[in-house]
């Protein structure tokens, strides 16, 4: 289960910046879905904010 599983339709359906993954994953932040920073681990946590905006930027390129 990834933190983009339907969020992404729900930040971008109707929505000015819609073809913004930044603005997709500025929200999940806000809404705690998310951490702000990276910790740099390894491999990669499931609330990395490097992989929620590299998951959204595909979400965005397959949707256009």
């Amino acid at each position: 289960m990834s933190v983009l599983d339907g969020r992404f339709e729900e930040c971008a359906v109707g929505k000015k910046g819609a073809d913004d993954p930044r603005a997709v994953v500025r929200k999940l932040m806000k809404a705690g879905k998310v951490k702000k920073k990276c910790c740099r681990s390894k491999d990669r946590c499931k609330k990395c904010p490097v992989l929620a905006l590299k998951k959204a930027k595909k979400q965005v390129a397959k949707a256009a």
